[in-house]
């Protein structure tokens, strides 16, 4: 579980009912090769079903979650992370929002929600993603795979 005062949202798809967002542990890489990686979990808050399934991400993942958040401007879909090595969510910027969030390879659960994103999701996003990226930039390194 990612719970820790250096944690920051990387993103929030919510509305009064129920979100998917996602969390990461900013304080705390470890690096493989020229790579940092840092703890993350995915979190499903609903009134019908609530989860959490960890990952982890590396500032390539961020920038892939920008080409993300670009593609769903455009109203495409989009899946983050690539890889088939830890959970991942589906997008499909429709109204609501149809945000799929899969366990895999761990138990092969996907759970969908429906969300009624806010009419400035896109610029809160970003905006969260600017933070994580400003912290990960400051953030030292602590261990080697």
């Amino acid at each position: 579980m990612v719970n820790d005062a250096q944690t920051l949202e990387l993103f929030r798809f919510a509305d009064e009912g129920q979100g998917v967002t996602v969390a990461v542990r900013c304080d705390a890489p470890w690096t493989n090769g020229e790579e940092r990686y840092y703890q993350a979990e995915i979190v499903l808050q609903s009134g019908f079903v609530n989860g959490r399934v960890g990952l982890v991400v590396s500032p390539a993942d961020l920038d892939e979650w920008e080409h993300c958040l670009d593609a769903m401007e455009a109203d495409e879909g989009a899946v983050w992370p690539a890889g088939d090595d830890s959970a991942w969510m589906d997008i499909v910027p429709d109204d609501p929002f149809e945000v799929t969030v899969h366990d895999s390879p761990s138990t092969q659960i996907a759970v969908l929600v429906p969300v009624d994103v806010a009419d400035d999701w896109l610029e809160q996003n970003r905006v969260l993603l600017e933070r994580v990226r400003a912290a990960l930039s400051g953030a030292p390194e602590t261990r080697t795979a």
